[in-house]
């Protein structure tokens, strides 16, 4: 499995389906592990990798949302003190979420020695700027819905890290699969944390590449705010022209065909709200 970084006890790891990332970071004598994922030999690579560097450490698994991408390891983590939202912990769906991991699993043959259920919530974060202490580091969080409704993203600022969510990729246009005003407000809120804790300098998004540069950082932040006005303008007034721009932007993201697809999910849903 790719390590896409690894400095100062943060260890990224890169899936290879979605270029979905799972982080380790080690705060004293315990870690916390964010959503780890996608196949079963790369789950293992990041267990044999916590075992080899963090046998004794209390575990700690945050989770960033709900998305079945990002749970499906959770079975794998069984001493672990689960992190996530209020909304994560109310989830009306969960057993749809764990049918599409199954249907997955069906679909490629796979077979996992662990068991496929949806999370069990130790630590409920019901409100921004909420702080765990986990030995003597800071862990702040925000809720962030949007993209899904029971977003979270945390920031630990004796580690200059922020763990974003399915927000602020260099490789993926925002992904509006809840609610678009939701997922402004987010976006906003992110400006408000990015102006606050002004020292971050490594940001993980869930997919593609992390930064430890704060000039791209806040470029990220620009062109998802940027892709969502033009989203915007192209649902008041729907002409070629505001469709051609925000097409040209979608493909600055990444020459991906699959991010046209994407948009076009996009105008659906966000025409209906």
């Amino acid at each position: 499995m790719k390590i896409q970084f690894n400095d100062n006890g943060i260890h990224v790891f890169e899936s290879s389906l979605y270029r979905t990332t799972s982080t380790v970071i080690e705060l004293g004598q315990s870690i916390l592990i964010v959503d780890p994922n996608w196949l079963p030999m790369e789950i293992d690579f990041i267990l044999g990798y916590i075992d080899e560097k963090y046998p004794t450490h209390q575990q700690y698994l945050l989770f960033t949302h709900s998305d079945y991408d990002h749970i499906l390891g959770y079975g794998a983590f069984p001493d672990a003190k689960v992190i996530a939202s209020v909304t994560f912990y109310k989830c009306p769906i969960k057993a749809d979420l764990i049918r599409l991991i199954k249907d997955f699993d069906s679909m490629y043959y796979i077979q996992r020695a662990y068991p496929i259920v949806f999370p069990e919530v130790d630590i409920i974060i019901d409100q921004d700027n909420q702080c765990l202490i986990i030995d003597q580091f800071e862990c702040f969080f925000y809720l962030a819905p949007g993209h899904v409704a029971d977003g979270l993203f945390m920031v630990i600022p004796q580690k200059n890290i922020w763990i974003a969510g399915d927000y602020l990729s260099n490789i993926e246009i925002p992904l509006v699969d809840h609610n678009f005003n939701d997922y402004q407000n987010t976006l906003l809120k992110v400006k408000e944390v990015f102006r606050k804790f002004d020292q971050i300098n490594i940001l993980i998004p869930g997919h593609g590449d992390l930064s430890t540069d704060r000039t791209e950082i806040y470029k990220r932040i620009k062109n998802d705010l940027n892709y969502l006005h033009l989203l915007n303008e192209y649902i008041i007034t729907p002409d070629p022209n505001a469709l051609e721009k925000l097409e040209k932007l979608t493909l600055q993201y990444s020459d991906n065909v699959e991010l046209i697809s994407a948009n076009k999910k996009n105008i659906q849903q966000a025409s209906m709200q």
